[in-house]
């Protein structure tokens, strides 16, 4: 299984603040949702490669024919 990408700190902390605001703004929650929101993104990313077509190396385009 690869590796993804690290996600980037400032789309983890929008995501947070988002699950933070629509859960009331409960105070001393912040780990919680930080925790909540990097896992959900790491789901979402996951779930996105699993549905990409494998990449390719080869063109189907023969080349040097002009």
């Amino acid at each position: 299984m690869p590796s993804q990408p690290p996600i980037p700190f400032a789309e983890i902390r929008a995501r947070a603040y988002e699950l933070w605001d629509r859960n009331h703004r409960p105070e001393g929650s912040e780990i919680t949702f930080w925790l909540l929101a990097e896992r959900e993104l790491r789901a979402e990313r996951a779930a996105q490669a699993a549905a990409e077509p494998p990449s390719t190396e080869q063109d189907d385009e023969p080349h040097g024919t002009d």
